[in-house]
């Protein structure tokens, strides 16, 4: 048997490795979402609003962001014409937020450039494969409150 510093290849560490699959998809797929003009919170942001319209207070904890946070988000999408935020005619105190028809022309768009990277990302892997990831990654202990805020 031969000792651990003769071995050709370090140790795989999976919180490293993970660390470094998730700065190569988390670069590939910012840039694809730049040519949207969009971050990664806007399209997970708009992505959740094609599903038809919500209550602000859901949205933010749907994507784990403190209300704060969405609201700069939200402003940001309005600005651009993307999303809307309307009263509540049930509860004027409540604002729903809706995608509008630009928003969901630029989410097209983005799905189709995520979905270019993705391909490339998991070509090496069947589909039986990508739900076998998906369901190990589910079950990985993350929370968005270990999230830096600033993207």
């Amino acid at each position: 048997m031969t000792a651990p510093q003769d071995s050709p290849h370090p140790p795989q560490r999976l919180g490293l490795l993970l660390a470094w699959h998730g700065s190569v998809t988390q670069t590939r797929m910012k840039k694809a979402l730049s040519a949207a003009g969009l971050t990664p919170r806007h399209a997970m942001t708009l992505m959740h609003l094609a599903g038809g319209p919500i209550g602000q207070r859901a949205l933010a904890e749907r994507l784990e962001v403190d209300p704060s946070v969405l609201v700069g988000i939200l402003n940001d999408l309005e600005g651009g014409g993307l999303a809307e935020r309307r009263r509540d005619p049930a509860d004027r105190r409540r604002h729903n937020v809706a995608i509008t028809d630009a928003g969901t022309d630029v989410l097209t768009r983005t799905n189709a450039a995520l979905d270019a990277v993705e391909l490339g990302l998991f070509a090496g892997l069947s589909g039986q494969d990508r739900d076998v990831l998906r369901g190990l990654l589910a079950r990985i202990d993350s929370h968005g409150d270990d999230l830096d805020c600033a993207e």
